[in-house]
């Protein structure tokens, strides 16, 4: 990408991140109605392509990128909206205000949701003591969800829905959403990045290293949005062969 284009990137709201298995999407409407969801593959995302960078509102059109991803209008601050827990309890997403959010939106019949979520695991845990927390959104029937989590033993917040579900999705600009995707936000509830595709550890902590800075004051958010673009950029130039 031209130095042109990522000022332009930089100059947006937000950053957005593009990796796809096998660079498919599907619509998560469909996925509630069928309860299987299309399937899509397991294990590693591909490698980003250049058109997956970046693409904001500010962001120029590519035209290699075509209508195979959305253009998510992203709100600068956290949306407010509230799910059920685990527990069946209604939890507004406010509940966990003062921290910086890694926030997940999955579903069960999801590959490369299953296959991230190990990553989420770590990362709750290796976080938890700089306050970030991870929260997971199960866009799903409820049954389905219960019974992976207990299997799975996943210990971060799990907030679940169906359509009310895909209406917070919906309030990140993604009205037909691709999952999984993951909202960061800094403490203050400021949407730092929006990564759709299954998150891998270099892009996370990537991100999250700006999120602190933010956190402590070192850097503005136009800044860390920059380096988070440049840095993905960097990381989809890394690929293997």
């Amino acid at each position: 990408m031209s130095t042109g284009a990522w000022s332009l990137a930089a100059a947006a709201l937000l950053v957005a991140f593009g990796i796809w298995a096998g660079a498919r999407m599907y619509s998560a409407h469909s996925a509630l109605q069928s309860h299987h969801g299309v399937p899509a593959p397991a294990g590693e995302a591909s490698p980003p392509n250049a058109g997956d960078l970046a693409y904001t509102d500010a962001a120029p059109e590519s035209p290699d990128r075509g209508d195979a991803f959305p253009r998510p209008k992203i709100p600068d601050r956290l949306p407010q909206f509230s799910l059920e827990s685990s527990a069946g309890k209604a939890t507004p997403i406010a509940s966990f205000g003062g921290k910086s959010l890694i926030i997940n939106f999955w579903a069960t019949w999801c590959a490369p949701c299953r296959s991230e979520i190990p990553l989420l695991q770590t990362l709750h845990a290796e976080w938890a003591g700089r306050d970030v927390t991870v929260v997971g959104i199960a866009v799903d029937h409820r049954d389905p969800v219960l019974a992976f989590a207990q299997r799975y033993k996943i210990g971060y917040p799990l907030l679940i829905g169906e359509q009310d579900a895909l209406d917070a999705a919906a309030a990140f600009g993604l009205e037909s959403p691709v999952f999984p995707f993951t909202v960061f936000t800094d403490r203050r509830g400021e949407v730092v990045a929006l990564f759709i595709g299954e998150l891998h550890r270099p892009q996370a902590e990537l991100i999250l290293s700006e999120v602190q800075n933010l956190n402590k004051d070192l850097v503005q958010l136009p800044e860390a949005r920059r380096a988070i673009a440049e840095g993905l950029s960097a990381l989809a130039q890394k690929r293997p062969g």
